[in-house]
């Protein structure tokens, strides 16, 4: 067995693990959004997803139904267009975790090593609970 079908199978195994089918649509979105290093927006997912034929809405129905099956995470960074990430149970991208949105391309990152201090947590629980942090400034390609 080669590595990619290795990685199919995981693939497939999470989403039947999540309660959803394992369709083509499903397991090519979330093959993707593994892949990526960063979040990306619908019409990213479904510009890549069209060459096997999935359209638009399918791309959208997919995406939010893994979102609500706990498989992706939705965020949106103050430009009101939703942005998927894969969510991993093994290492790496499975904790909620910071953005950096670049003011300057719109280019958003992921910030997997950003942690709240003990401090800021306990401030912060006085009110509330923080579900997403976003950080903004200038991209070292834009500065």
């Amino acid at each position: 067995m080669t590595k990619n079908d290795e990685s199919l199978d995981l693939v497939k195994q999470a989403i039947r693990d999540a309660g959803l089918r394992a369709t083509p649509a499903r397991i090519a979105t979330l093959q993707l959004l593994r892949a990526s290093t960063s979040p990306l927006t619908h019409a990213v997912v479904a510009e890549h997803l069209s060459a096997t034929g999935v359209d638009k809405a399918t791309a959208f129905r997919n995406l939010n139904d893994m979102v609500d099956a706990g498989l992706l995470r939705r965020t949106e960074v103050g430009d009101h267009v939703w942005r998927f990430e894969a969510i991993r149970g093994e290492a790496g991208h499975d904790a909620a975790h910071p953005h950096f949105l670049c003011v300057d391309c719109g280019t958003v990152s992921c910030l997997d090593d950003v942690k709240l201090t003990a401090g800021s947590q306990r401030e912060s629980e006085k009110v509330g609970e923080v579900t997403e942090i976003l950080l903004r400034g200038h991209c070292n390609e834009c500065r």
